[in-house]
C-alpha cells in the first residue's frame, strides 16, 4: 500500500479550501448575506474595493501608524530590558508598569488614552503599549540567561561593548529577539486596529470597519479583515528578514 506524504504547504493549503467549503456551506445555509456574506461575495468585494480612489490613503494612513508603534515599542522594550538587565533598581520600578499593561484590558487604555491624545494618533500609542512588555520581558528573560562565565571572559579581555554585543549578546537574544517579535507583530495589528475602530480616525482601516458594522455591510467587514490579515503577515515577514539580515551580518 503507498502512502502518499503531503508538504506542509500542501497541508495547509488543504486547511484553507476546507474552512473557506466550511464558510461557503455556512453562508448558504443562512442565506442572509446581511448576517453572513459568502466567501464569493467577499471576493468580489476584494476585487472592488483595491480601486476605489482613497484605498491606497487607508491602508498607509493604518500601517505607518500600527508599525510605528511597533519599532518604538521593538526599540524601547530592547533599551528597558538592557537597562533592567544591568539594574535590579530599574526591574523592580519597572515591574509593576509591566505587570499593569499586560493585565488591564485594551479597551480601558484606549478609552483612557482617547482623553490625552486624538484619534490619529491613538493606534501608534496603543501599539506601542501593547508590544513593549512582549518585547521588554523576552529581553530580559534572554539577558537573565546569558552564560556570566561569557561575560567575565570578556571583562578579562577587555573587550569593547561593540565586541559584547556582537560575540556575546546579540547571538545570546536571537531567540528571545525574534520570539518577541513574532508575539507582538500580531498584538501590534489587534490592538492598533481595535483602537481604530473606538477611536474612529478619520481616512482609516478602523474607521472602514466601524462603517462596515453600522451599515450592516458584512462583505465590507471581511474584505477589510482580510486585508488587515494580509498587511499583519507582510509587515511579519519584513520585520522578520530585516531581522535575519542582521544576525547573517552579525556572524560574518
Amino acid at each position: 500500500m503507498t502512502i502518499i506524504t503531503l508538504s506542509k504547504k500542501v497541508k495547509k493549503l488543504i486547511a484553507v479550501l476546507a474552512l473557506l467549503a466550511a464558510w461557503q456551506a455556512a453562508a448558504m445555509l443562512m442565506n442572509e448575506s446581511l448576517l453572513l456574506a459568502s466567501p464569493v461575495e467577499v471576493a468580489v468585494r476584494l476585487f472592488t474595493l483595491w480601486q476605489e480612489p482613497d484605498f491606497v490613503s487607508v491602508i498607509i494612513y493604518s500601517f505607518i501608524r500600527i508599525a510605528g508603534g511597533f519599532i518604538i515599542a521593538f526599540i524601547s522594550g530592547i533599551m528597558l530590558a538592557i537597562f533592567a538587565g544591568k539594574s535590579e533598581w530599574v526591574e523592580i520600578l519597572l515591574s509593576p508598569v509591566m505587570v499593569t499593561v499586560k493585565t488591564v484590558p485594551v479597551a480601558s487604555f484606549i478609552i483612557l488614552a482617547l482623553v490625552w491624545l486624538t484619534s490619529s494618533q491613538l493606534s501608534v500609542f496603543i501599539s506601542f503599549l501593547m508590544v513593549l512588555p512582549v518585547i521588554y520581558n523576552n529581553v530580559l528573560t534572554g539577558i537573565k540567561s546569558i552564560d556570566k562565565k561569557m561575560t567575565e571572559m570578556a571583562d578579562v579581555y577587555k573587550l569593547s561593548w561593540k565586541k559584547r554585543l556582537r560575540f556575546i549578546w546579540l547571538p545570546a537574544l536571537e531567540s528571545f529577539i525574534i520570539g518577541g517579535a513574532t508575539t507582538g507583530l500580531g498584538l501590534a495589528w489587534k490592538a492598533g486596529i481595535a483602537a481604530e475602530v473606538i477611536g474612529i480616525p478619520e481616512g482609516s482601516i478602523g474607521e472602514r470597519l466601524y462603517d462596515a458594522k453600522i451599515y450592516l455591510d458584512t462583505a465590507d467587514l471581511f474584505a477589510w479583515t482580510v486585508i488587515i490579515v494580509i498587511l499583519s503577515l507582510c509587515f511579519e515577514k519584513l520585520v522578520l528578514w530585516a531581522l535575519k539580515k542582521m544576525y547573517e551580518r552579525c556572524y560574518c
